[in-house]
């Protein structure tokens, strides 16, 4: 049978001294922070049986998956659908929010906040990680899959299963770093799969972490 809980793991918290939205600008890794970030979710399932890892190709996603790699003795199988989504923020040194009021060169960008106008539209997203979701469950005899990703990819699988408009407020997701969100088969479900549990194995962390680098 096919995979049995498939994992969609967040990266741990990026080095980024200046504060900058990076999106999927290249260069930005883990802080020293992040790697323990990364290696307390590999933590959180110690004991299942992950036989299949994938991530995104973002150095921070990259460097995210090399614990559960050396921990479970896997390679990375890289995916773009797993990527950061595309938006005109990437570079910009102003909180993604109410701010953006503030900076008159970004008003177009902000003209249909629930497609959204400034980047990758909603259903795009979503499209694709549910796509990655079921390639990744077919893609083993049994099992467990982790699937290293982003922030917005995984509330998109979040939102979608659990039957929620995709729009939202970016400021509540409930999606911290290093986070693990699981999911299961369910063929009776609109999507084909179901949430079964949200993990924040990092928790602790978060307080000393700085995350500003998603739109």
């Amino acid at each position: 049978m096919p995979a049995s809980l498939l994992h969609l793991v967040r990266h741990g918290e990026v080095h980024n001294p200046d504060g900058v939205l990076y999106g999927r600008i290249p260069g930005f890794k883990l802080s020293k922070l992040g790697h323990t970030m990364a290696g307390s979710a590999v933590d959180a399932l110690k004991g299942h049986d992950v036989v299949k890892l994938y991530a995104s190709p973002l150095e921070r996603a990259q460097e995210s998956a090399q614990p559960w790699a050396e921990r479970f003795g896997l390679d990375v199988h890289t995916d773009d659908r797993l990527i950061e989504p595309h938006n005109r923020f990437e570079g910009k040194k102003f909180e993604f929010g109410p701010q953006v009021l503030a900076n008159p060169s970004s008003w177009p960008w902000v003209t249909n906040p629930m497609r959204p106008s400034w980047g990758e539209p909603f259903v795009d997203i979503a499209s694709r990680m549910l796509h990655m979701l079921e390639d990744a469950w077919k893609s083993v005899d049994y099992g467990e899959v982790v699937l290293v990703s982003h922030q917005l990819p995984i509330w998109m699988v979040h939102r979608s299963v659990t039957g929620k408009r995709l729009y939202h407020d970016p400021r509540r997701r409930r999606c911290n770093l290093s986070s693990v969100t699981t999911f299961a088969r369910d063929e009776a479900a609109a999507t084909g799969f179901v949430e079964t549990d949200y993990r924040d194995p990092a928790r602790e962390l978060l307080i000393a972490s700085i995350d500003l680098g998603a739109v």
